[in-house]
């Protein structure tokens, strides 16, 4: 494996603790494995139709409306403007959760701010804009967007050192985070999402009605995802102190397994109805899924 690509592997990762550094390593291992440079055309966006006029270029004709219609129409690009995008990182303590495995794994915040640093990253170097929203169950830290590698360093020191609150309001806390946001772009959240769906869906609509392009990556620990626990567990509600079970986790895993599948389904149909992406991810996941995921709507989006 190149020496680059070898970072896309969270347990390799997990060994570099500097955060710009994983940021830089996970994004040039991704594009060294590309033979197409995926920079190109993040900022364009497809803004509407316009008839043909004598001189313009040709190569913006839309051949599928002439098919349909036998005129001819120009595809029209919002150029002038650059990409901006925030990305909103879930600091609150369920983030902390990290499995004692033994292949030194990251925690879902390790692993969760290493996918943010390294969006915000790529989105800067390629001469964009790009803020952060430190969140749980409300704002904690917002820096707006900027274009400058020393704004990038500001961004990923908010995010290398912070803990929040023991809590998630993901409704409140997106919806304090839309009402921040003054100009129409690309909002990137970063979380487990472990709150009531009604309250994600209603947070993630207040961010959709300002028409920002949204993309959701749910970061899960691989314990929350396969329940591998097979003796006497007690488990400890991490933003609940005072709640804990101690039980036989065979007799709870069928119906975990089954509440966890129910989650996702309705966020996934909540994301799809507000033609939202869900990207759901686990610690154990190599970065390059995450990267590929956002990539993939960035380029669906310059095509339409």
């Amino acid at each position: 494996m190149d020496d680059s690509r070898r970072y896309l592997d969270p347990r390799v990762l997990n060994r570099v603790s500097r955060l710009d550094l994983r940021a830089r390593l996970i994004v040039e291992g991704f594009v060294s494995g590309r033979h197409r440079s995926p920079y190109k055309g993040f900022s364009v966006e497809f803004a509407e139709h316009r008839e043909y006029a004598p001189g313009d270029d040709l190569r913006y004709l839309d051949w599928k409306v002439y098919g349909k219609s036998d005129r001819l129409y120009v595809k029209q690009y919002e150029e002038e403007t650059n990409l901006v995008a925030t990305v909103c990182l879930d600091v609150s303590e369920s983030m902390r959760y990290e499995s004692p495995a033994k292949d030194g794994g990251m925690s879902k915040y390790d692993y969760a701010a290493t996918v943010a640093a390294s969006l915000a990253y790529l989105v800067i170097h390629q001469q964009d804009a790009a803020g952060v929203a430190l969140f749980d169950d409300e704002v904690r830290e917002m820096l707006p967007a900027g274009s400058q590698p020393v704004h990038l360093q500001r961004m990923l020191g908010l995010m290398e050192g912070f803990r929040g609150g023991p809590r998630t309001d993901l409704g409140a806390s997106l919806g304090a985070i839309a009402e921040k946001i003054r100009r129409r772009g690309l909002v990137v959240i970063v979380s487990d999402l472990l709150d009531e769906p009604d309250r994600v869906l209603a947070g993630l609509r207040r961010l959709r009605s300002r028409r920002h392009d949204v993309v959701v990556f749910q970061v899960l620990d691989r314990d929350e995802t396969q329940f591998p626990f097979d003796r006497m567990t007690r488990f400890e509600a991490t933003e609940e102190p005072a709640s804990e079970l101690l039980c036989d986790p065979k007799a709870l895993r069928a119906v975990y397994l089954e509440s966890l599948e129910e989650f996702q389904r309705a966020v996934r149909a909540g994301c799809l109805a507000e033609r939202i992406d869900f990207v759901p991810l686990d610690t154990g996941t190599p970065l390059d899924v995450a990267l590929s995921g956002y990539l993939a709507r960035r380029a669906a989006s310059v095509r339409r």
